[in-house]
């Protein structure tokens, strides 16, 4: 009887550790079975380490959803070689449609033509891949991010002085269109340029390192422009510990909780808030009707040219977000809450 107890308890251990060890379902992994007739959306991003990702990425799968489409979603990690094998997984899966957030802008013409070649509809979302015969880019108008910033140095009296610029990496095709969009400011204000910075996979703590690493040259900075707000976070703390903080305007973009608490804190002097709603929504609905095989179509339609292609463009408008206009655009829309902006100055709340 004792020998059949301990049988029947071993028995009993092996079924708990069974059901234990059953495969727990995520997003980015494929579903146990694809239901008969929905679109099937591949979407690949460059990495999560910047904040607005993760928005972008649930307004996009909450939209598909409504419209009847399954997205599987993935993570390459700032990695262009697993980005690559992510649309290889993707065309094997028979995909109907890729989105990619591209690690890098210049890589995936190959992975992108393989893709057309099966069918597959692709969307360059946010960044622009090169050379590649996307069905659609969608993003905002980069080059008006670079204006705005440029414009709120001038507004708060850069003009005749000095600059650094510390921006992301040359791989994402947005870097030098945001740049381009500064520098031109920056030439009509007559603005020297001390020196530019290039974080590889935006890796925000390369920028701080820059600040502890050429102290001369930031001496002799009047401003300092950031890619992102990550970027001008490290450098704002990177400052706070030379006493700079708030001496030393900062602007940067995406309108991240920190950078918004900053700019009433009045440590940053600008950020660019980049309805990520409003673009994740469209581009979701844009993947629908190319899935379908119908035209996308609207005032905000034009064509741009990628390099080798002229393809379908949808470009939306940023906003700059200063403390005069904080409360209005991103505390009024919902996209942070007034206390969690003023959460540092409360005394300073309206």
């Amino acid at each position: 009887m004792r020998g059949k107890g301990i049988l029947l308890s071993l028995l009993l251990c092996f079924s708990m550790l069974a059901v234990s060890c059953k495969p727990v379902e995520t997003i980015g992994e494929e579903s146990s079975a694809r239901e008969e007739g929905k679109i099937q959306i591949g979407m690949s991003f460059d990495s999560f380490v910047i904040e607005r990702w993760q928005r972008d990425r649930d307004v996009f799968v909450s939209t598909a959803k409504e419209k009847g489409a399954e997205v599987n979603v993935q993570n390459a990690n700032g990695d262009v070689e697993e980005q690559k094998k992510q649309i290889e997984y993707f065309i094997q899966k028979g995909m109907d449609v890729i989105v990619i957030i591209c690690v890098d802008s210049q890589e995936l013409n190959e992975s992108v033509k393989k893709a057309k070649e099966k069918g597959i509809k692709v969307i360059a979302y946010d960044r622009l891949i090169t050379d590649a015969d996307v069905d659609l880019y969608i993003s905002f108008d980069n080059e008006m991010v670079g204006t705005m910033m440029g414009e709120a140095f001038v507004e708060n009296g850069l003009a005749g002085g000095n600059v650094l610029m510390l921006g992301g990496p040359l791989a994402d095709n947005n870097v030098s269109l945001v740049e381009n969009g500064f520098k031109a400011v920056m030439e009509e204000n007559e603005v020297t340029i001390l020196d530019s910075f290039h974080a590889e996979g935006w890796r925000a703590e390369l920028a701080a390192e820059y600040i502890y690493n050429n102290v001369d040259t930031v001496a002799l900075a009047d401003a300092i422009m950031c890619g992102n707000d990550d970027v001008a976070s490290k450098v704002v703390h990177a400052l706070s510990e030379k006493r700079l903080a708030g001496d030393v305007p900062v602007v940067g973009q995406d309108a991240d909780l920190e950078a918004c608490q900053r700019i009433v804190e009045e440590t940053q002097v600008m950020t660019v808030y980049k309805p990520v709603e409003k673009l994740a929504k469209r581009a979701a609905e844009c993947a629908v009707l190319l899935a379908k095989g119908e035209e996308i179509s609207g005032e905000d339609v034009t064509m741009i040219d990628n390099g080798e292609y002229r393809v379908p463009y949808v470009g939306l408008e940023p906003i700059s977000v200063t403390k005069e206009n904080i409360n209005e655009v991103i505390i009024n829309s919902g996209f942070h809450l007034k206390e969690d902006v003023y959460l540092n100055v409360p005394d300073k709340m309206p």
